[in-house]
């Protein structure tokens, strides 16, 4: 398998499954409708709605049932990063080398836009749910919404914010355990929300979709681990965002406190335990790509 052309067509099949959702912009909310797009359409990885659809592909899922959730969780993380990048929280002017949303729309528009990017990912499944005639598929499609909004809500990418947010702001000395919290909920989170629904959506087992949970976990404190490696080591050509942020913030992260060359020991340790549950797992289709994207994740130098 050549990894790299893979990615590249996942990626772009992503794209297009993400732009089949978009809202027209049109009426008298077309600058909140721009601001929607403009954040949806400023590039990224695709993570999230990629591990969904491996996932569900590897249990034996049919992708029509899948697409609107690669739509909603793509447009729950956007709008975690358009929050993020206000003023308020971590002030940065650039994302994925484009001028974040509130730079180009102001800061107001951008607090909307996050507002509808969330609101509009519930419609989107709702009409999906409303819109599936077997009944066993629709318990399936609301128990994966479930799992979606908890990861997403204040007992996980909202509570692990609000303490960040409150560390930050108070300038308080985080230990281990609050730090592996915030990188927990405000990462790790959603990562395991990807997982698990790919696999509730494909009917899996119980004990499969907890082991993929333990597995979003692994990955998703990793990847946070490589971010807070990269904001330090990278520059912001490579990133396309601004480095030294958490410095600048006087944010304390898992690198500050274990020290460089201990966060790289830990975050291989985590991303090897992932790939290593991967291969426990009851699938009967392949789950080779995924494991070498999770691979390339704890590689990146962006």
């Amino acid at each position: 398998m050549n990894f790299h052309k893979e990615l590249e067509q996942r990626t772009t099949s992503l794209e297009e499954v993400i732009r089949a959702y978009l809202p027209k912009e049109e009426g008298y909310q077309k600058t909140v409708l721009e601001a929607m797009n403009y954040s949806l359409q400023a590039g990224g990885k695709r993570l999230r709605p990629m591990m969904l659809l491996e996932i569900f592909h590897a249990y034996g899922g049919d992708e029509a049932l899948v697409q609107p959730f690669m739509a909603a969780i793509e447009m729950i993380h956007t709008y975690s990063l358009v929050h993020d990048d206000l003023p308020e929280m971590d002030n940065d002017e650039l994302r994925r080398g484009l001028p974040t949303t509130h730079v180009k729309y102001g800061q107001a528009m951008a607090v909307l836009a996050g507002d509808a990017l969330l609101n509009y990912s519930v419609e989107i499944l709702l009409n999906a749910v409303l819109e599936e005639t077997n009944p066993a598929i629709q318990k399936r499609m609301c128990y994966a919404m479930q799992v979606l909004y908890h990861k997403a809500g204040i007992y996980g990418m909202i509570g692990g914010q609000t303490k960040d947010v409150e560390a930050e702001k108070k300038g308080e000395t985080s230990d281990l355990e609050q730090i592996l919290f915030i990188d927990n909920c405000k990462t790790a989170a959603l990562i395991q929300a990807s997982l698990m629904i790919g696999a509730i959506l494909a009917g899996a087992s119980e004990e499969d979709i907890a082991s993929l949970e333990k597995i979003g976990y692994n990955l998703g404190v990793a990847f946070q681990i490589q971010d807070d490696i990269l904001d330090i080591t990278s520059t912001t050509e490579e990133l396309g965002k601004p480095v030294g942020s958490d410095e600048k913030n006087h944010k304390m992260t898992y690198v500050s406190y274990r020290g460089l060359a201990g966060a790289k020991e830990d975050q291989k340790k985590m991303s090897e335990e992932a790939v290593r549950l991967l291969g426990t797992l009851s699938a009967t289709g392949s789950l080779e790509f995924l494991a070498e994207l999770m691979k390339h994740l704890m590689e990146r130098k962006m």
